[in-house]
């Protein structure tokens, strides 16, 4: 879906660049006009792209299938091992 949103979005851009050039001069409006369509664009891949990153963290803490140790695993292990060794 995401890919999908960025190919509509990129489609979106191009053809509002052409319609810019349309008449033969490109002002300074229409370079700003270029520029903020590419900076929306850009976000806007950028806002589904933590989503999805965010999304997918979400589905594997609720399989337990995150790996790594994270910092309160560390300080767990850490009680532990001072246990067993006093």
């Amino acid at each position: 879906m995401d890919n999908l949103k960025s190919t509509f979005r990129e489609g979106e851009e191009t053809t509002k660049e052409t319609m810019r050039k349309a008449d033969g001069d490109e002002s300074i409006a229409d370079k700003l006009g270029n520029a903020g369509d590419d900076i929306r664009k850009d976000l806007g891949d950028a806002g589904d792209n933590i989503r999805s990153g965010a999304d997918d963290m979400s589905d594997d803490a609720g399989r337990g299938t995150r790996t790594g140790n994270d910092v309160d695993d560390r300080v767990g292990d850490a009680g532990d091992d001072i246990r067993r060794n006093v």
